[in-house]
């Protein structure tokens, strides 16, 4: 029987310089194994709808070609299912990508996908919409903010997004935090919850987070001083931040974060903004419910 096998392609991911076509494909996938078809996506969420008719037409792999907002929308679809998720990353970022070490090279990424090897990963929710990376609140949400702006998405430009972010970042508000049985007041310089190891461009505020713990890896920065500021700056860049003596970690299933004042918290997830309608977050972990291709 043969392997049902759709592609959701975004056709501008990478400049638009990997094109797929039938053809291309059937040299790693003959006919005789395997039935292919190609969706591409034309607006925003349109990868959405395009896996949720993918699965109803009884696609066994579904593969997501793009970015991160490619990828958190395929998979988002797959959680709790038997669909197989597969990744062929063509952005700038690819965090879930590099984190289940699938390549950029298209060839190799395509010979993960052919041999179905596959693993089960946790997934994550925020306010219940899946994630699969992190999310960020405070600083770094302001930094994806700035980065979205840029015409080009490369390291560089995140880093000075990172560096015009310091400049002006002022966050006074208290937010309450409850975890593990405890609850705190503090006024975040950076609230940052992970389930993978890289946020993408192979930076990390978490490289002892896995996809396979059952736990989210959450760091915890109070309001610095401006001196502070930059130097956790330099250090994350460094990947050293946790050097500073204000920088906290913890390991927990769930967190919830509420803003006293009722401010709407500003929040990226997977890399991207996400807007919030409640002045309270509440985030969990969900062991091994989404199944992906990776190498052996």
């Amino acid at each position: 029987m043969r392997t049902s096998l759709h592609f959701i392609v975004n056709p501008i991911a990478g400049k638009g310089k990997n094109e797929l076509s039938p053809d291309m494909l059937e040299a790693y996938f003959p006919k005789s194994e395997f039935v292919i078809s190609i969706k591409k996506t034309e607006f925003v969420l349109h990868a959405t709808a395009l896996t949720k008719a993918s699965i109803e037409e009884g696609a066994q792999i579904i593969v997501a070609c793009g970015g991160d907002g490619t990828i958190n929308e395929v998979a988002s679809c797959l959680v709790n299912t038997s669909v197989v998720l597969g990744i062929l990353p063509m952005g700038s970022g690819n965090g879930l990508a590099s984190n289940l070490k699938i390549p950029k090279n298209f060839k190799k990424a395509l010979s993960i996908i052919k041999n179905q090897n596959t693993i089960a990963i946790d997934t994550a929710t925020l306010n219940g919409k899946p994630f699969f990376s992190n999310v960020g609140v405070g600083f770094d949400a302001h930094v994806i903010s700035d980065f979205e702006e840029n015409t080009t998405r490369r390291l560089f430009s995140y880093v000075k997004s990172t560096l015009r972010t310091l400049k002006k970042y002022h966050y006074k508000n208290v937010v309450e935090l409850k975890y593990n049985g405890t609850t705190e007041l503090i006024s975040p310089f950076l609230l940052f919850v992970s389930n993978s190891n890289e946020m993408g461009y192979k930076m990390s505020l978490t490289p002892r987070a896995s996809l396979q713990d059952g736990l989210l890896d959450v760091v915890i920065v109070p309001e610095l001083s401006r001196f502070k500021l930059m130097l956790f700056t330099m250090l994350f860049l460094f990947k050293k931040h946790h050097w500073l003596k204000e920088v906290r970690f913890q390991q927990l299933t769930a967190l919830e974060i509420k803003s006293l004042d009722n401010t709407i918290l500003k929040a990226q997830k997977d890399g991207g903004l996400f807007t919030l309608k409640e002045s309270s977050i509440e985030i969990a972990i969900h062991p091994n419910n989404l199944t992906v291709c990776v190498k052996k």
